[in-house]
Order: structure tokens, then sequence, then C-alpha cells
């Protein structure tokens, strides 16, 4: 009788996600003004704004609205990019205490999206698997499908097995590369290529005669 068993491998992610980090200026749009609307959404009404936010691959359409995300809005108030109408003397920490009553995970999301991005990375929302992204390979954004499926974990979190495998495996059948980042204590992130391995094990039935 053969018995199967899967098991997650997790590996230090390749020299595709390196540890120096790439500030690249060319993938940045220029400042930009949005405004703050009902529950936390962030808008660009000015076509020119929409243009440049959707060639670094910022934002999205939303049927007549051009909507940022939170952790793309805090990304670019971070950054010096973002100005908001009728909020000029607006921070990061302000913006940030705003948006965090419509999503608990905002941070997450924000430290891996802004780690993606300072690596060169056009990073979009995820599949729904929890605070994940879909991320393109450099240069191959509008160009080629997205080649990751990055989900943020923070050190500590408790995940079931169960659930970690079924994640990997939807991953894997759309024919993308799972990888995990974990966000340490400090802040700092770092990635794991997550796959899935599975053992055959054979059992035999001693025969008693």
């Amino acid at each position: 009788m053969e018995v199967c068993c899967d098991l997650i491998v997790m590996s230090q992610a390749t020299p595709a996600f390196p540890d120096a980090k790439i500030m690249n200026e060319a993938g940045m749009p220029p400042v930009v003004e949005a405004r703050l609307a009902g529950s936390g959404k962030v808008l660009v009404d000015e076509t020119r704004f929409q243009d440049e936010l959707r060639t670094k691959g910022f934002g999205e359409k939303e049927d007549a609205e051009y909507v940022l995300k939170a952790y793309e809005a805090l990304y670019l108030m971070n950054t010096k990019r973002l100005v908001l109408k009728g909020r000029k003397e607006m921070t990061f920490d302000s913006l940030f205490d705003m948006l965090v009553k419509y999503d608990r995970n905002i941070m997450t999301k924000f430290l891996v999206y802004r780690d993606l991005r300072s690596r060169g990375y056009v990073a979009k929302e995820g599949f729904g698997f929890g605070n994940d992204f879909r991320v393109y390979e450099r240069g191959e954004y509008e160009k080629k499908p997205a080649k990751y499926v990055i989900f943020g974990i923070n050190e500590g979190t408790n995940i079931t097995a169960r659930s970690f495998l079924q994640a990997i495996e939807q991953i894997e059948k759309m024919g993308k590369e799972a990888v995990v980042a974990v966000i340490e204590r400090r802040g700092e992130v770092i990635y794991y290529k997550a796959s899935k391995m599975r053992f055959i094990e054979n059992k035999y039935r001693q025969n008693n005669a």
C-alpha cells in the first residue's frame, strides 16, 4: 500500500530577490495629486496624473474612478510623491492612522509593498490569499503575466499547515511561483520561495502463515 504525504519546502529566495535594495527612480511617478473619499478611498481625478501612475504600475481604474490602494497611497506619501487635496499638511503617520481604520493589516501590506518597489518590482493586488500581491519580473509589467504571488506574514504569526498548503497548491496551478515574505520585528522583509514536495511511503503487510 502506498501512502502519500505532502511537505511544504521553504528556501530563501534566489537572486531574483537580492538582499541589496535597488531604489529605481525611473520607476517612480512625479508628484501626483489625489483626494480622500469615503471608506478610506484615495482617488486621482486628473487624467495627466492617472496616466503617469498607470505607466508606473500604480492604481487601477474602477468604473469611472481611478483608485490608489491604501498601501500604494502610503508608499507614495512615504516617498514624497503624493499630495492630498485640501490636506497638504497630512503626513505619512496621519494618513496611516486614517487608513488603518479600514484595514487592520495595512502595515503588513505596506512593508512588503515598499520593499518590493524599492527593489524595482511592480506589485499589484493579489488573489485573496491574505496579504498577497501579484508581482511582475522586472521590465515585464504589461508585457507578461505576473511571475510571482507573494504573501506577507509577520514574524510569530500562526498559520495552519493545511491553509498554507492549499494556498501554495492554488498558486502553482496558476503557473506562478509562491513566495512568502516574512516581516521581522524590526520591519526587515526576508523572502522564501515555497513549493510542495510529495513523498510516497511503501508499507508491506507481513503475512503470518
